[in-house]
């Protein structure tokens, strides 16, 4: 199992009960690929972009850290990509 940090950007102007229900989604995406969630907290609240993404001009941060075997990690990615509702997100290895 590879330990992995997940950024997820969301629309700040989104409800709070939204903004949560993605947030679970990409959590049951981990754990439906065979991973392990460890934690899962806003990391940025509100912040303004330099440019728009998605007609939105500002967005919220969640941080995920999560234990995954590799090609679930691929799989969990193709699962972000399809949900429009997220702005950004990016995956990255912790040593």
């Amino acid at each position: 199992m590879n330990k992995y940090e997940l950024a997820v950007v969301l629309d700040a102007a989104l409800p709070q009960e939204e903004k949560d229900s993605i947030v679970k989604e990409a959590a049951d995406a981990v754990v439906k690929s065979g991973g392990k969630l460890i934690n899962s907290q806003v990391w940025i609240e509100k912040h303004k972009f330099s440019f728009q993404m998605k007609k939105s001009w500002e967005g919220t941060y969640y941080l995920l850290n999560l234990e995954s075997p590799s090609e679930a990690a691929v799989s969990l990615q193709k699962v972000l990509r399809s949900n429009e509702r997220i702005l950004r997100f990016l995956m990255t290895s912790v040593a």
